[in-house]
């Protein structure tokens, strides 16, 4: 798989990227470890070299089933993690990372991301100077590589780019969920800082195989997914259904479909989560799927039937009804 730099850090990222909050179990149901471990590397072997992950994915747990997965083949994989909104301040950040390097089982991490704004989810509001004053620190020390955000405003992206360079921001972004696309992207585009979409397939939603009636379990995290909520819901089953003749003219699934239009986009790259060798397998192959620019503008219109209602409904770049 052909890779591209993040950002300007020179580390090489596929534009593929292997998710793993469903690694952490919690907010997911039939998740086995053992299953997890064989898909990371079975995408690995497909040529998904960059793995996504974040200490607040089950408390750890999904970094340490990264290193089972890959330590033997740590130079050559890059590997992503994040920091949580909880600790946020010098020495949170410091011993976060600590944390993160051990539960990995190595001695750098390629890209740190602060994983939620300061103040999300009623934590305490640490100014963004201290916070970015401790990544830096780490970056200087070797321990990290580059600094990302996840989750952030183009506002928040420009404040913490007064303190440091930023290599990449990572939003919700897919084919059905396209907020970043009128905030952040066009900052990202001119400072070249690279945009690595989570939720990708709309959390599995792209995929097609969620039917029309489709309940999901309310231990399940897309039970408050909006897209997978009332007409929003309806309204992308509809769109699944003008994207089948396109994945079938290409002999492909829809989800890749999907993916191969997200990674055409001006410095997106996908996050896609993986539950089986089957999955990730599959989803290395978008990396190699060519669209049309006729293909492209097909699909980007079949997407507005899900985007333009949203936009209309509830501009919140959030993707969960959270309470």
């Amino acid at each position: 798989m052909d890779t591209r730099e993040l950002g300007t850090s020179g580390i090489q990222i596929t534009p593929i990227i292997t998710g793993t909050w469903q690694a952490g179990k919690s907010q997911w149901v039939g998740i086995e470890d053992a299953d997890t471990i064989k898909a990371i590397r079975a995408a690995f072997e497909a040529g998904v070299t960059t793995v996504d992950t974040a200490e607040v994915y089950g408390k750890g747990h999904s970094e340490r089933v990264v290193a089972e997965a890959l330590s033997d083949v740590r130079d050559r994989v890059v590997y992503a993690t994040k920091v949580f909104a909880n600790h946020l301040k010098y020495d949170q950040v410091i011993d976060a990372c600590e944390g993160s390097l051990k539960n990995l089982k190595t001695d750098y991490i390629d890209l740190y991301q602060i994983h939620w704004p300061s103040g999300t989810f009623g934590n305490e509001v640490v100014p963004i100077e201290e916070t970015m004053r401790a990544l830096n620190d780490l970056k200087q020390q070797g321990k990290i590589r580059a600094i990302g955000v996840s989750n952030f405003s183009r506002a928040q992206l420009e404040e913490a780019s007064q303190y440091g360079r930023i290599d990449s921001i990572q939003p919700p972004y897919s084919l059905f969920w396209r907020y970043v696309e009128k905030d952040a992207a066009p900052y990202c585009i001119e400072n070249q800082i690279s945009i690595i979409a989570y939720s990708s397939l709309a959390q599995g939603l792209l995929t097609g195989k969620f039917g029309p009636d489709h309940t999901f379990d309310s231990a399940d995290n897309r039970a408050k997914n909006k897209l997978c909520q009332g007409e929003n819901y309806q309204r992308a089953q509809q769109a699944l259904d003008k994207l089948r003749p396109i994945a079938d003219r290409h002999q492909t699934s829809l989800g890749n479909v999907a993916l191969a239009w997200l990674i055409a986009q001006p410095q997106a790259n996908a996050i896609v989560g993986v539950r089986n060798t089957e999955q990730a397998v599959d989803n290395a192959k978008a990396g190699s799927l060519k669209l049309s620019d006729d293909e492209l503008a097909e699909i980007d219109a079949i997407g507005c039937l899900v985007t333009d209602s949203l936009a209309d409904d509830n501009p919140n770049p959030v993707m969960w009804n959270w309470s």
